[in-house]
């Protein structure tokens, strides 16, 4: 990248001056240097792409279940199988991201992520068998969840002064993946003949877009900005600069998942920290049984499969704007409690309409759902303000997400199970409703106003 090499020696001058006595200490080097605007630029732009594709694999199949239900002959408990792989696939594999972070660098985790989410979506349609289909959809979802467990850490890591903005900014595009995929799965199908591996294929396209930028990211080795360098990186690097500037920047990739500090951090003694895992698993139980189950409900109540099908897009695009605001709105408040019991009471009226008049009322239950819903955004926002460091963040990150979503595999099992055993969605619509109390709970407790530092 010649086009940067005049700036960065500017600034390495600049920090010289700054210390008369010589060039500055290598473990600092480039730490406090600020990024590119065209990195940054870039940055921004990869996460809108990679969130775009956080969800498609799983809002276009919600849409398509029954064909592909009757496609590969599969019974209600299977489908329920089938709707509680991804956050099966979020807690096993979501675990590995902050290993792979430090080994590889964020950037090209999600590179890889992008890429596996790309050749899933390629493969499962055209397998021709329930295990295949599986096998497809996990290496789909293993690209999903490590780029879940990466998005707050880049944002932390890139932009620590606008954690609430970009925290949006990435929940807006991935609310609105997630509810075009929901609203156009169903027509692109019936355009290609009524096809629907075809249907469900198209969406790989997008996920090869994503991988674009974050080419670019992976050979990046410019350190995030307020990352010192470890004092491993300054005894290696010697009193070159231009030996410190290369081994400051290595070393970025590394100090975003925080090797030195991490082993301080005794997350498991942070009660914010389980309160923070157990809302993010009970949101996560309620986002995919709507995403996996909820056109079925309206398709059983006599609504059409493409209006089923824009009614979870409607619900999913509810988060396009309020995964923007909500985001900055908790930013600014010391607990955000109040906004976790909001959302709450809007999925308990939401699951109530749901049972009493599903086909009368389901733009109503359709809006307040998706409302219910912008709980995925306010756990990704609490996050980053429960840490203090980025070390945190990345501990923080993959515990309440893989834990979470550990907590959250039951439930759309649950669903599939009590619907073929009891013949209707009274029993299921129940379940929905009554998890919303502890999930009110566990985000009041999450949302108080310290740091898992504070309690580890």
């Amino acid at each position: 990248m010649p086009d940067d090499e005049p700036q960065t020696q500017t600034l390495n001058r600049g920090g010289a001056a700054r210390t008369p006595a010589g060039p500055p200490p290598p473990q600092l080097s480039g730490a406090a240097e600020a990024p590119a605007p065209w990195l940054l630029r870039l940055i921004a732009v990869g996460l809108v792409l990679a969130a775009l594709n956080l969800r498609p694999a799983i809002t276009s199949l919600g849409a398509l279940l029954e064909e592909v239900r009757e496609g590969l002959h599969m019974s209600g408990s299977v489908a329920g199988v089938l709707t509680s792989v991804p956050p099966l696939c979020f807690a096993v594999f979501g675990v590995m991201a902050p290993r792979l972070a430090r080994r590889f660098g964020a950037g090209a985790v999600v590179c890889a992520g992008m890429a596996a989410i790309a050749a899933g979506l390629l493969i499962r349609p055209y397998i021709g068998s329930t295990a295949g289909f599986l096998a497809a959809s996990a290496l789909a979802l293993m690209g999903i969840a490590v780029s879940n467990i990466l998005m707050p850490v880049i944002v932390k890591r890139w932009f620590p002064d606008r954690v609430g903005t970009m925290t949006g900014l990435y929940s807006m595009a991935l609310a609105l993946g997630t509810a075009l995929a929901a609203a156009v799965t169903v027509p692109l199908t019936g355009a290609m003949g009524g096809n629907w591996q075809s249907g469900l294929a198209v969406w790989a396209g997008l996920a090869a877009l994503a991988v674009l930028p974050w080419i670019v990211l992976v050979r990046d080795r410019t350190p995030a900005p307020g990352q010192p360098a470890p004092a491993r990186s300054a005894a290696a690097s010697g009193p070159s600069a231009s030996v410190s500037g290369r081994a400051a920047g290595a070393s970025g990739q590394a100090s975003a998942s925080g090797p030195a500090e991490a082993p301080a951090l005794r997350i498991t003694r942070s009660r914010t920290a389980w309160g923070l895992a157990c809302f993010f698993g009970l949101q996560a139980t309620a986002a995919y049984i709507t995403m996996g189950w909820m056109p079925q409900i309206f398709r059983d109540a006599g609504v059409s499969a493409g209006t089923a099908g824009v009614l979870l897009a409607v619900t999913m695009a509810m988060g396009v704007p309020l995964a923007f605001v909500i985001p900055r709105v908790a930013a600014r408040l010391k607990q955000q409690g109040p906004i976790v019991v909001v959302l709450g009471l809007c999925g308990l009226i939401g699951y109530g309409g749901l049972y009493l008049a599903p086909a009368a009322g389901a733009w109503a239950w359709a809006l307040l759902l998706g409302v219910a819903n912008c709980a995925f955004p306010l756990a990704l926002t609490m996050i980053g303000m429960r840490t203090r460091t980025g070390a945190g963040v990345v501990r923080l990150s993959a515990f309440a997400q893989s834990t979470g979503y550990l907590l959250s595999i039951p439930g759309p099992l649950l669903v599939g199970v009590l619907y073929q055993h009891s013949g209707g969605w009274g029993l299921p619509i129940a379940l929905m409703a009554g998890l919303m109390i502890p999930q009110m709970v566990a985000g009041v407790l999450a949302g108080r106003d310290r740091t898992i530092e504070d309690e580890c």
